[in-house]
């Protein structure tokens, strides 16, 4: 057998589709991914990914297009990942409650020419070609079995109408399933991971393999990880969390990944006692109702060893409560963002007790430092902004070169988060800059006064925000949910916030809602917040 130069050279590249190569050649008879009924060994799933690897390069495809992803988690979501990856293109995954205006901008600031999405969600895309939006995008495939979502009304026209299902492309034995030979590059772009908007349209950072490589191994060692750790993928994969924290490491390892098509609390319970789950990443917005649901009472969680969160703020409080109720768990704080690929620091369990606010350390693939507004080097204590250096850094910003000269100073990424650091080089978030309140010309930190205010059990969620206000320039105000059943009164809440903390930091205004907005990452919208009451 003649071994060509192309491939030499893909096996030595530092590149996803060489990443998977190398796993499977180690693991190939191992399981890699559990979805629903069906189980895929690292064999079978490297076949699958080259099959599509094929089908998408007899696409008409140049080299370098963007190829758009709309759907739930799924093993077919999986494969079309490693195949962009393999096949020289730009995967661009597509949060799956967009639609309308949302979805449009995306496909079009991406310059997206082929959309893959799940049969439920292909007339939303429909609608949005129907208004002459996102034009570029000249095939749409699904993911699964064709068909229109259930209960349409038919108004919109299904634009994958006769094409086969990537995943029935993923299971033909017929179709070929050779390595493609293509000159792909460490610093070629693998995915644009657009930012979630909470504050401006979205971006898309740029991530090349060697970015994202990069993160995967220096995350493997914060957090941690073996290829013993049975771990569960339940938080979206078009969310940088989820995919590159947690499944792509994991599959990196040859470890068993079981995936959940989008985070249900009583099923994950059911699933961590039924499948043994050791490892479990959750948002806050999922281990908030995790902490309360009554399922917790019934379940066996025995075998679950780590438990990762990130992606928003932890409420300290809920975070106390869980792990003084699960002792034997290790609980990992993963705090970053999508221009890093994300994860940055990680507090690890045994730093917990002395650091429970703290996000910890950074990666050893991360070197990070706070920046005073005055642009001093902050010293132990004092806030400043995180400012980041690393190979694991996004390129830029897709087609915004003025958001990308922004966001750097002297080759450092201004992260927009406020954070202290001390002597020991612990990290500790205090706000977005943008959220930080000005009341009466004295900064006031949301995080410090939410924190305190969920110390009070009728409280289910809280955000605090700054609201125009004559006197005090931006008034402290606390939105609260409270737990089903639950009484409160905003008297109550200004009253335990002044036992606890200064008294300027107390809330002005305390409204109670049934839930916050959010984006559909779970972000809290504190801008919406703000807009409805002022």
């Amino acid at each position: 057998m003649t071994t060509t130069d192309a491939t030499i050279a893909q096996a030595g590249a530092n590149t996803l589709g060489a990443l998977l190569a190398r796993t499977a050649s180690r693991n190939a008879q191992n399981t890699a991914l559990r979805f629903e009924d069906r189980e895929w060994t690292y064999a079978e799933l490297e076949r699958a990914v080259h099959r599509v690897a094929h089908r998408l390069r007899g696409a008409g495809l140049a080299d370098g297009a963007r190829v758009a992803a709309y759907g739930l988690n799924s093993d077919a979501y999986v494969i079309l990942f490693l195949a962009c990856a393999t096949a020289g293109y730009v995967h661009v995954p597509v949060n799956f409650a967009l639609k309308g205006d949302e979805l449009a901008y995306l496909l079009e600031d991406s310059g997206a020419e082929l959309l893959v999405a799940d049969p439920a969600l292909l007339p939303r895309v429909g609608e949005v070609r129907d208004q002459g939006r996102a034009a570029g995008v000249g095939q749409v495939w699904p993911f699964l079995e064709e068909g229109q979502a259930e209960g349409h009304d038919g108004g919109a026209r299904h634009p994958a109408s006769g094409t086969t299902a990537l995943l029935s492309t993923a299971l033909d034995d017929s179709a070929p399933d050779a390595a493609l030979e293509l000159p792909v590059g460490d610093e070629d772009l693998a995915q644009l991971l657009y930012t979630s908007g909470t504050t401006s349209a979205p971006k898309g950072a740029m991530m090349s393999h060697r970015a994202l490589i990069a993160e995967y191994g220096a995350t493997i060692v914060a957090l941690d990880m073996t290829e013993e750790d049975r771990p569960l993928v339940c938080m979206p994969l078009y969310h940088s969390a989820a995919m590159h924290v947690f499944l792509m490491p994991y599959l990196s390892l040859g470890a068993t990944i079981r995936l959940l098509a989008k985070p249900d609390v009583p099923e994950t319970l059911r699933l961590v006692e039924a499948e043994h789950i050791g490892s479990l990443f959750l948002a806050p917005t999922v281990w908030v109702p995790l902490s309360n649901h009554p399922d917790l009472d019934t379940r066996d969680l025995s075998s679950l060893a780590k438990a990762q969160y990130g992606a928003s703020i932890m409420p300290v409080t809920v975070l106390q409560r869980l792990r003084e109720r699960y002792p034997r768990i290790g609980f990992y704080n993963c705090f970053g963002q999508s221009e890093m690929a994300p994860l940055c620091t990680v507090l690890r369990p045994e730093e917990h007790h002395a650091r429970p606010a703290s996000c910890g350390r950074p990666l050893l693939s991360v070197q990070l430092r706070v920046v005073t507004a005055e642009g001093a080097l902050a010293g132990p204590g004092e806030p400043g902004e995180v400012q980041y250096r690393s190979p694991q850094l996004m390129s830029g910003y897709w087609n915004k070169p003025e958001a990308t000269e922004e966001a750097f100073v002297d080759g450092w990424f201004k992260s927009g988060d406020q954070a202290t650091r001390d002597e020991q080089g612990y990290l500790q978030i205090v706000d977005r800059i943008k959220d930080v309140i000005n009341s009466g010309g004295v900064l006031v930190a949301p995080r410090e006064v939410e924190d305190c205010i969920y110390e009070l059990d009728q409280v289910a969620e809280v955000a605090v925000v700054g609201l125009p206000d004559e006197r005090w320039i931006e008034a402290v105000t606390a939105v609260v949910v409270l737990r089903e059943g639950a009484e409160l009164t905003a008297e109550s809440v200004r009253a335990h916030v002044k036992s606890r903390i200064a008294d300027f930091k107390a809330p002005k205004r305390v409204d109670f809602v049934a839930e916050l907005p959010r984006n559909q990452s779970g972000k809290l919208l504190k801008r919406q917040l703000r807009a409805e009451r002022s």
